[in-house]
């Protein structure tokens, strides 16, 4: 099956791109010493006169912007460029007071870049176009019933960066990985607090449809801040254009909006094109030149993301779900790191997987389900883990009572010697091989039934024999080691 027909619907191939806003995560805004932090504030409490637009009002560029960013364009694995500079865009909107956005369009400080996927088990790879910074304009609210509309400038200044892919998406499954990975990316990154409730990332699905190699009249869906709407704006779209396509319609080339409730998309106004708004290089705001050392040691300060991780946890062959569920969960809390646990223990493939297994399917729900779990320090975890596997490989700890040491440590203060608690609470088994033998012998002596159908072939009775140890153990034998003495006094008669 050829890649065009694997997408096509109704004959047509869709073709999706998609512009993503990230609101960096600096202390104030883009080009004023105001709170970049709006979630909370009343209308217009965060304001200055460069927010206002105030005559004579001049910018200054925030310098931790072009840090996240540079770090933003490492995580889209390419290199921020040395020189770029900010332009004016121009358009009239009641929540842009000075008539313009400062963004950068002839010379942004991302050019190219990749981001790789997975979906239905095949890798793909989506281009980057560009990835440049902007400001952000304030809000307008338009009240049902009323015949006004309300505007906040609390987020007028805040500090984007706007990634743009190629258009090398065609379907809305690939969408929704698309959008999935480039939050974890700039998670991993630490560049935006990236909540999408708070818009922290908003995505713009551009779409069109075609029936031949060239590229349809496309629509733009403009802030979606969830995953499903970007899938269910896509699926839409493809939908309505091959519809008004096969009535003998055309696309018109538009800005929509998505309603949530309706899972659909709705006209909102004619799509601009660049030379609409007029842009020309921001006086105010002198060109960006970034040294190859200031490059390098942003390069150097990178986290280990995303993509390498997957590298290192598939060597203790866990699926693609559980690596992740890791990823996505290193980046839900930011109090507490799970991967700083299992990174001690890559160059240890037994201890890797076994204990990669327990934070995935202990730990994690665990705190999932009580966030005011108290938080260890990696160190004490790193050890604790390590200690619970010891005491299973030394065969003195079952995987039940694994999980239930662990449960133990996690919701517990101050526990120091992890094989001391284990037998506290009650959770060790024997496994010294005399004690066992003389449990086995009485065992074997009161239940001769059980012994003869062993004999003769009837090896289900072996569960029978190994049950009643455990009953004469108080649960603390190892059933293992248990059932192989067995089968040894068993043949030895």
């Amino acid at each position: 099956m050829t890649k065009e027909n694997k997408y096509l619907y109704k004959g047509y191939l869709p073709t999706i791109g998609i512009e993503c806003h990230v609101q960096l995560k600096t202390q104030t805004k883009l080009f004023s010493g105001v709170d970049n932090d709006a979630r909370d504030a009343k209308p217009n409490t965060l304001v200055s006169h460069i927010c206002f637009g105030l005559p004579g009002s001049l910018p200054v560029l925030n310098s931790e912007a072009l840090v996240l960013a540079s770090r933003a364009g490492f995580a889209l694995s390419a290199r921020p460029q040395n020189n770029s500079h900010f332009d004016r865009k121009h358009y009239f909107y009641p929540d842009l007071p000075k008539g313009y956005q400062i963004t950068q369009f002839e010379a942004p400080i991302v050019l190219g870049g990749k981001v790789k996927i997975v979906v239905d088990g095949e890798d793909l790879e989506i281009g980057i176009t560009r990835a440049h910074l902007e400001e952000d304009a304030g809000k307008s609210t338009h009240d049902v019933g009323k015949d006004y509309s309300l505007v906040d400038l609390n987020r007028a200044g805040t500090p984007l960066l706007e990634i743009v892919s190629e258009p090398d998406i065609h379907s809305a499954a690939e969408a929704k990985a698309y959008a999935q990975e480039l939050h974890l990316l700039m998670q991993f990154a630490d560049v935006s607090d990236a909540n999408l409730y708070y818009g922290n990332m908003r995505f713009d699905v551009n779409v069109s449809v075609s029936k031949d190699d060239s590229l349809g009249t496309r629509s733009e869906t403009k802030n979606l801040n969830s995953f499903r709407s970007v899938e269910k704006a896509v699926e839409y779209e493809i939908k309505r254009q091959v519809e008004l396509l096969e009535k003998g319609q055309s696309i018109v080339q538009e800005t929509r909006g998505f309603d949530d409730s309706k899972q659909r998309t709705f006209s909102q106004r004619t799509k601009e094109d660049a030379n609409d708004y007029r842009y020309f290089p921001e006086p105010d705001i002198p060109p960006i030149n970034l040294t190859d050392q200031y490059i390098d040691e942003i390069e150097a300060s990178m986290p280990k993301m995303p993509e390498a991780w997957r590298g290192s946890l598939s060597k203790a062959k866990l699926n693609f779900a559980q690596i992740e569920l890791l990823l996505e969960s290193e980046v839900e809390n930011q109090e507490i790191s799970y991967l700083s646990v299992i990174n001690n223990f890559l160059d240890k493939p037994d201890e890797l997987k076994k204990i990669a297994n327990w934070i995935i399917n202990i730990e994690i729900p665990l705190r999932k389900n009580n966030p005011k779990l108290k938080i260890a320090s990696d160190e004490t975890r790193t050890n604790q883990y390590l200690e619970v596997f010891k005491l299973v490989e030394a065969g003195s700890l079952s995987s039940n009572g694994a999980q239930d040491l662990i449960t133990g440590l996690l919701t517990s203060n101050d526990i120091i010697d992890v094989s001391k608690y284990a037998s506290e609470k009650g959770l060790s088994q024997n496994s010294n091989q005399d004690e066992l033998s003389e449990i086995v012998a009485k065992i074997l002596s009161d239940n001769q039934k059980a012994v003869d159908d062993i004999k003769s072939g009837e090896d289900k009775a072996i569960g029978f024999l190994v049950g009643q140890v455990m009953k004469e153990s108080r649960g603390k034998a190892n059933p293992a080691i248990a059932q192989k003495i067995i089968r040894e006094q068993i043949n030895s008669l």
